[in-house]
């Protein structure tokens, strides 16, 4: 048997759910009747589901220590938009939200244009043009 080649759930560990779960409101996403408030909260995106845990809940399910903390934590999500004009809009609402804009939106080397948000507890989330990249009808890259 090989693996699903498929992201299904990204579950990101937060100081404070409820918190983090008003914020990605906030930038206007639909919160699922399957969240419990307060402990976990659950996002339709055009992709897989986005999950909001306590980060000590969540290093204990995965049976390892919590290292969250300010900083780089090498890893980013991404959101791909149609043009450069779309990508700006969206880092001005994650800033009305309470994003910190961790950088502003620029001509990228690879021939797109990027910036990045993090959310309360510091996830990085790049918000990208990619003219190499066409969105499909549900607004998800695709890939030769």
């Amino acid at each position: 048997m090989t693996i699903p080649a498929r992201i299904s759930l990204v579950t990101l560990g937060v100081s404070d759910v409820a918190r983090s779960t008003e914020f990605y409101v906030g930038l206007g996403w639909e919160l699922s009747s399957s969240s419990v408030p307060g402990e976990v909260s659950f996002f339709h995106t055009a992709g897989g589901i986005l999950g909001l845990y306590g980060a000590s809940d969540l290093a204990a399910d995965a049976h390892r220590d919590e290292v969250a903390g300010p900083g780089f934590r090498g890893v980013s999500l991404a959101i791909n938009c149609a043009n450069a004009e779309e990508v700006d809009a969206a880092l001005d609402a994650a800033r009305a939200a309470g994003a910190t804009i961790i950088k502003p939106a620029e001509t990228a080397e690879w021939g797109g244009y990027s910036g990045y948000f993090a959310d309360p507890d510091g996830h990085a989330w790049e918000v990208a043009h990619n003219p190499y990249w066409p969105l499909d009808e549900n607004g998800l890259p695709t890939l030769a």
